[in-house]
C-alpha cells in the first residue's frame, strides 16, 4: 500500500475515508497472501491458523473459531486444505471422545517459524513504529467495526 501523501479526504466523510483506507488495506492483505501461497505454499489465513496451533497447542476447532470470532464453518475449508496438505490433523480429545482437537504435524510446525514477507511480519513491522497507545485504539475501533458487521 502506497502512503496516503495526501491525507485524509474530508469531502468523503468519516465513514467513507474509513472504508478508503479499510479497501486498501484489504487489497495489501490480499495481494500479500497471494504471494505467500505461491512463495511460501499457504495464504494468510492459513499461516494464521498455524501460528495459533503453535501457541496454543491441541485447541478444538470451536476454540480456533472464538479465537478468530468467526464462525466454525468458515474455518471448515481452511482446515480441510491445511489436513490435506498435511500441516494440522484432527485427533480425539482423550477426555471427551465427542470433542476433536486440532494438533500441528512436523510439516506445520516448519511453517510455524516467523517468516519474512508474511502478513504477520509486515503488521509486526507497523505495530512496531507505533506508540501503544494508538495501537491499543486502532484494535478497539477495528472491534467495534467487526462487532457492528457481525450484528447483521
Amino acid at each position: 500500500m502506497k502512503k496516503d501523501r495526501g491525507g485524509p479526504d474530508a469531502r468523503l466523510g468519516a465513514s467513507l475515508e474509513f472504508m478508503r483506507v479499510l479497501w486498501a488495506t484489504d487489497h495489501g492483505l490480499q495481494a500479500t497472501s497471494k504471494w505467500m501461497q505461491a512463495n511460501l505454499g499457504v495464504t494468510a489465513q492459513q499461516r494464521l491458523v498455524i501460528r495459533i496451533l503453535g501457541l496454543r497447542p491441541e485447541m478444538s476447532a470451536g476454540d480456533l473459531a472464538r479465537t478468530l470470532h468467526v464462525h466454525p464453518s468458515t474455518l471448515t475449508g481452511v482446515l480441510q486444505r491445511l489436513e490435506r496438505r498435511g500441516l494440522v490433523r484432527r485427533r480425539s480429545d482423550p477426555g471427551d471422545r465427542r470433542r476433536v482437537i486440532l494438533v500441528l504435524t512436523a510439516r506445520g510446525h516448519q511453517l510455524e517459524r516467523s517468516l519474512e514477507g508474511t502478513v504477520e511480519a509486515a503488521v509486526g513491522r507497523a505495530l512496531r513504529r507505533l506508540p501503544p497507545r494508538a495501537v491499543a485504539a486502532a484494535r478497539r475501533v477495528l472491534m467495534a467495526l467487526a462487532d457492528e458487521l457481525e450484528r447483521r
